[in-house]
């Protein structure tokens, strides 16, 4: 049906729309904050800037449509891994998917998040400055293991 590199980015955006349900659901049953794009967002437009690292992302000088490049990055970088993973595994798997490789594939790449993006806002490396490092830090592997359902239930579709 689908090109293999196009299944996987179309994986990607199947596991990022899941992990955004998963935010949804935390915040009206756990009272959890929805992510706010915008700081992503800004931190990708002082990239472009040359600037990689800040002490507080939120005291940066804000980017246009900073909340816009925050959810294009967030999908985006969504995509890439569903892509990622496809040229990893190849057709193989995609003939017959188990969860497995795409659940210890979906917790590795949360350490893009641990070292480059959370220290890149000030947050610390893996989360250590911010209020509760290690709540945060198992979020995020909760959130990235929903992800890999997302990618695992689009390629299960797809076969």
């Amino acid at each position: 049906m689908f090109g293999a590199m196009t299944l996987g980015a179309v994986m990607g955006i199947g596991g990022t729309v899941l992990m955004d349900v998963w935010a949804v659901v935390l915040n009206r049953v756990a009272g959890m904050p929805l992510p706010n794009w915008a700081m992503p967002g800004r931190w990708l437009g002082h990239v472009f800037k040359g600037r990689i690292f800040h002490d507080a992302i939120g005291e940066a000088t804000p980017v246009p449509q900073e909340r816009l490049l925050g959810w294009a990055l967030h999908y985006g970088v969504g995509i890439a891994y569903g892509v990622i993973f496809v040229a990893l595994v190849g057709t193989g798997w995609l003939a017959a998917p188990t969860f497995l490789p795409i659940w210890i594939f979906s917790l590795v790449t949360i350490a893009a998040g641990w070292f480059l993006l959370q220290p890149g806002m000030g947050l610390g490396w893996a989360a250590s400055k911010t209020p509760s490092p290690w709540k945060t830090r198992a979020l995020g592997l909760v959130a990235h293991s929903i992800f890999a359902v997302g990618m695992f239930g689009v390629a299960l579709l797809a076969g």
